[in-house]
């Protein structure tokens, strides 16, 4: 069964239609009987879009598709805890893409904002199922107002930036750190990073996916400094490493234990929590 009763054709580029491929990656562990990310809402998507995906984008890659299906786990989890503690907080994600983390962790009382660039925001509200605690918010996240559209932070807040913070400048991520700092006391906020190698070859063109050129990557940042974020805002008060959750077969163990050798982890993106005064 497909969300829409016609397939829809997606008209993205540039960062946008690197969305297709991270959907493309959870669909195909999803797939998968021994899934470690249990996602069908990924699976209908693939399925309701009018795309090349294996064309474009290759066929299933054991690697890609678990790593993936690890990462957004791993943010799942960040936001299920977050909410156990405070069940009826906003949840703020941005640059999501065609994620479907809302209906892998929702808990029936939190609120979800999903900041997505226009074309992004466009295919959300037209092909995921429509909520009252989920809105779609069609703007940049460099574009602060987002802050605005949190009803109420003093139940708690989380925000979210997965697969995003490497597009943006430097100066562009340490705004969003320190406004969250600022307006959001109490709130996390958790964020991938990739090494400056892979960034490097982003920004060179040099980073192909099947025949998807990865735009231009402007921040990376290494594991071991992870601790200069502090420097963004007075109100950080606590900044940590998020490791991948446990993986399947030896694949999945080298992925969730990348952090503790310096050669793999230094091809990894890193998961890092920030958390506010």
């Amino acid at each position: 069964m497909t969300l829409t009763e016609e397939r829809v054709r997606p008209q993205l580029d540039g960062v946008p239609e690197t969305l297709l491929w991270t959907l493309w990656n959870r669909a195909c562990e999803a797939r998968r009987p021994d899934a470690v990310l249990r996602d069908p809402l990924a699976v209908q998507l693939v399925d309701s879009l009018d795309y090349p995906f294996e064309e474009k984008l290759g066929p299933p890659h054991p690697l890609f598709a678990q790593t993936q299906g690890l990462r957004s786990l791993c943010f799942d989890r960040s936001v299920a805890n977050y909410t156990a503690r405070r069940p009826e907080a906003t949840v703020v994600a941005l640059g999501e893409g065609l994620e479907t983390s809302f209906w892998r962790v929702d808990n029936g009382t939190l609120d979800w904002l999903s900041v997505e660039l226009p074309d992004g925001a466009e295919l959300r509200r037209r092909l995921l199922p429509a909520d009252p605690r989920h809105r779609v918010v069609a703007r940049s996240a460099t574009d602060l107002s987002w802050l605005d559209e949190i009803e109420d932070p003093s139940r708690g807040t989380i925000v979210t930036a997965q697969g995003l913070m490497m597009y943006l400048k430097p100066a562009e991520v340490r705004e969003i750190i320190a406004a969250c700092a600022e307006r959001l006391p109490g709130g996390v906020l958790v964020l991938d990073s990739m090494p400056r190698w892979v960034t490097s070859l982003a920004r060179e063109g040099k980073l192909r996916i099947g025949s998807l050129t990865i735009p231009p990557m402007h921040w990376s940042m290494a594991p071991d400094e992870r601790q200069k974020l502090h420097s963004a805002h007075p109100g950080i008060a606590e900044v940590r490493a998020l490791h991948m959750p446990p993986g399947r077969g030896t694949l999945g163990r080298l992925i969730q234990h990348q952090h503790r050798v310096p050669v793999y982890r230094s091809f990894s993106p890193a998961v890092t929590l920030i958390r506010f005064r």
